[in-house]
């Protein structure tokens, strides 16, 4: 990933975070006849397990990116968080020289290891009630897995398949206009809270939460 100074992130307790909060990646590997592979699904983090994580999820079985992956083959697991548009009509810096072009601003994190698949149906049905109690956390009547009946949930998990991906490489990139003056990053706060979209409220308050805690 291209990757300016002024836009890394290594903490690892950050990127793990965002991991956590984002749960929804690509996960790509490639294989030796059908190249590179691609499937988009929620992906589980466990920060205990490993020195940098590791990445826990589940895929249908009749998707041919777990046949076609050789064993242990290094996966890459792509996280998009928030991001927007940004205009020039925003900087400070376009009504003093005009030397200003359109960008985007976002959050991404790319995680790497090598790829384990597995069918162990107990550990399928792990993966799925871990997977399902992160996500149903925030509800009052959280659903859990042992509430559907024991024999539908066995035929389900025939239908996928899990993966573990032991995270040996991790880099983030929160590009949130740190390159640009303060007037400019003023500017665009501004502009994204003005124009109100939701995805510009969650860049501006990320610019604002960092402009605000520069060491977190």
């Amino acid at each position: 990933m291209y990757n300016p100074k002024w836009f890394r992130e290594d903490r690892i307790e950050v990127l793990h975070a965002q991991i956590t909060k984002i749960s929804f990646g690509t996960l790509i590997t490639y294989g030796a006849s059908s190249g590179i592979l691609a499937t988009h699904i929620p992906i589980m983090l466990d920060a205990t397990k490993g020195q940098r994580g590791t990445l826990f999820g589940h895929i249908a079985c009749r998707n041919p990116q777990w046949r076609e992956t050789p064993p242990n083959s290094e996966a890459l697991a792509v996280f998009l968080g928030p991001g927007a548009y940004i205009t020039p009509r925003w900087y400070q810096t376009k009504k003093q020289n005009g030397r200003v072009v359109p960008t985007w601003n976002y959050i991404t994190i790319h995680a790497r290891g090598p790829i384990t698949f597995f069918e162990d149906s107990s550990r399928l049905r792990q993966t799925v009630a871990t997977l399902t109690d992160l996500h149903e956390s925030a509800a009052q009547d959280p659903w859990k897995v042992d509430d559907a009946p024991t024999d539908y949930i066995e035929n389900e998990l025939k239908s996928i398949v899990g993966f573990e991906v032991p995270i040996s490489k991790i880099e983030g990139k929160w590009k949130m206009s740190q390159n640009r003056p303060d007037a400019d990053r003023a500017g665009v706060i501004s502009g994204l809270e003005e124009r109100d979209l939701a995805r510009d409220q969650d860049v501006s308050a990320e610019m604002r939460r960092r402009d605000n805690n520069p060491s977190e």
